[in-house]
């Protein structure tokens, strides 16, 4: 069977089986003669599977240990309903808290009484602690921002502009213990905020639909990823004009620093957030 007729049995889009495939949550047979993929009933079976169980919101994670028989589909669905349950609890105090407010009149910011609607602070504040969690990560939300990028690529096109004269004809893009092994013509100087605006409308988008399928923070950690490689472009770029002028030798040490202490952050902060904590399954 072919991918387009398991497009048409199962009514879904080819990049979701595809997506499925590289996740190796079903592994069709090759067909030896020409290598393309053959689909069995079977496989047809476990991508409707996959897909129903992907619209209750169980993970990529969670969908391969149930096949993987590392936990039961049983224990995953308590888990879930567990989980759904808690939102829908939360919403609704919400939703009764938003209607009382508005049941009580016109009230206006500097009008509102916090404990006219919650009589225990103390615990109403517990109970909202995913909330302060988030909150007190939002500098990693001002990091994947848009204005963030913008900056990053407007350093790098000044960087290029106000180098670009005193530059040699010929400037260094591959080093080796110190020493140059590769030049290319100057204008490459320009190549790396090119690169900024790539990664944001080519690379982004490819990053989004891997991460948004599988984590809770997807939409975060692609903003943050995307700007980080931008932030790589742009110490590569301030790194050769130091390198020409005998600033500084070794390109590793930029980049090790870079990537320690922005990587060190994204970590806390979703370690933070608790969105990668896995809930204890009850046996």
């Amino acid at each position: 069977m072919t991918i387009k007729e398991v497009e048409e049995q199962t009514g879904l889009p080819r990049s979701n089986i595809r997506f499925y495939e590289k996740e190796k949550l079903v592994e069709p047979l090759r067909n030896d003669k020409n290598g393309y993929r053959e689909y069995s009933e079977k496989d047809i079976e476990t991508i409707k599977k996959i897909a129903y169980l992907r619209t209750l919101e169980i993970s990529i994670e969670d969908i391969r240990c149930i096949i993987s028989e590392e936990v039961s589909l049983i224990e995953i669905l308590e888990k879930q309903t567990s989980a759904i349950q808690s939102q829908i609890e939360g919403l609704h105090k919400a939703k009764t808290l938003c209607e009382r407010m508005l049941a009580s009149g016109n009230v206006s910011f500097d009008e509102l009484q916090v404990e006219k609607y919650v009589t225990d602070l103390e615990t109403y504040w517990n109970d909202n602690k995913k909330v302060f969690k988030l909150d007190s990560v939002s500098f990693l939300y001002i990091w994947g921002g848009l204005i963030t990028w913008a900056v990053i690529a407007s350093l790098c096109f000044l960087a290029g502009i106000l180098s670009y004269a005193k530059l040699p004809a010929e400037i260094p893009v591959q080093w080796a213990n110190g020493t140059t092994v590769s030049f290319v013509d100057k204008k490459f100087i320009f190549a790396y905020p090119t690169a900024c605006i790539l990664i944001r409308i080519v690379i982004r988008p490819v990053i989004y639909v891997q991460l948004l399928i599988n984590y809770p923070c997807g939409e975060l950690i692609t903003e943050y990823l995307s700007n980080y490689l931008c932030f790589i472009a742009l110490s590569v770029e301030l790194f050769s004009i130091m390198f020409i002028h005998g600033l500084v030798k070794s390109v590793v040490v930029v980049l090790f620093a870079d990537t320690a202490v922005l990587i060190g952050i994204l970590i806390a902060g979703i370690m933070k957030t608790g969105a990668f904590r896995r809930p204890v399954l009850k046996k």
